[in-house]
């Protein structure tokens, strides 16, 4: 199977899906990620189907399977919060009406942070609020995202994530995101991948794991401080990254690149590019800063 490999791209008001695809294809990528309105706030423009169309006919053109396509929650949207649960489900339900309109199945999702209520507590409000949120009749998969731990973040360790799968009721609509630099930052030695592989799967299960973010980090291993770095360029290095996206337990898996602009220009076309090749190349980084 073919490596399935994309990136963040946008989502704007006038061009929606058909320009997702459009700056998906200027990166030669196979596959794509993006928010359907700003993360930070409620702020969401009616979902044009005629856009719709002709973004999934171009998906079509090229060979994109609207099956490896991600959509990225809102950060707004914490579920751990004691404080906020109507508003967070309200969200929720329909940002996930929002993704089966596209046509989309996968939408990562931060569990959340506690912020100040506990571990117990904030995990409990996750799984009440996934409780709420989902029913038989939901199409999409919510991956439940791998976090670093900053601040009071839920979803650092596997033991974590279990706890939430365990409690929620359709777990045929859950899934796991995995971050490389989340995990990095939340402990994990990346170096030893298959030792990861082998934890995940003996307390989640691999089957549960839908999507790999792919990010290289600015910190040390155990940090907690979630700051992303370009590919090869930082902590967790080019071959420990390449070992990841060609692993032999991870074919099929979209993954997907979030790593910094440089400059202000996105590196996903050339990152892409060395991945491709399993070589780093220091000049294609320099390229984009000219």
């Amino acid at each position: 199977m073919d490596l399935i490999i994309g990136s963040h791209v946008s989502f704007k008001k006038d061009t929606q899906l058909l320009g997702s695809v459009e700056e998906t294809l200027g990166y030669n990528a196979n596959t794509f990620m993006f928010y359907t309105g700003a993360p930070q706030n409620t702020a969401r423009v009616p979902i044009d189907n005629d856009l719709t169309l002709k973004g999934l006919k171009l998906m079509e053109e090229n060979n994109i399977d609207i099956k490896n396509v991600v959509v990225h929650a809102p950060y707004i949207i914490n579920l751990a919060n004691s404080n906020n649960f109507d508003f967070n489900v309200r969200f929720l339900k329909e940002e996930i009406d929002r993704v089966e309109s596209l046509g989309v199945d996968k939408l990562v999702l931060h569990p959340g942070s506690h912020v100040g209520f506990g571990v117990d507590v904030g995990i409990q409000n996750i799984i009440d609020s996934l409780n709420t949120a989902l029913s038989p009749d939901t199409k999409v998969t919510i991956c439940l995202e791998t976090m670093a731990g900053k601040g009071s973040e839920l979803g650092k360790t596997f033991e974590e994530i279990k706890t939430i799968i365990d409690g929620v009721k359709y777990k045929d609509k859950i899934g796991v995101c995995m971050d490389t630099c989340h995990l990095n930052d939340a402990g994990y030695d990346l170096s030893d991948f298959d030792l990861i592989l082998d934890e995940f799967d003996e307390l989640v299960g691999l089957d549960y794991l839908k999507v790999i973010h792919i990010n290289d980090s600015k910190n040390i291993m155990g940090a907690h401080k979630d700051r992303h770095d370009n590919v090869g360029i930082g902590n967790i290095g080019f071959d420990n990254l390449i070992k990841i996206i060609y692993h032999d337990k991870l074919k099929g898996i979209p993954k997907i690149l979030e790593t910094p602009y440089v400059e202000q220009n996105p590196p996903y076309k050339e990152e892409i590019e060395m991945i491709r090749n399993k070589t780093f190349n220091e000049k294609l980084i320099e390229n984009i800063l000219k």
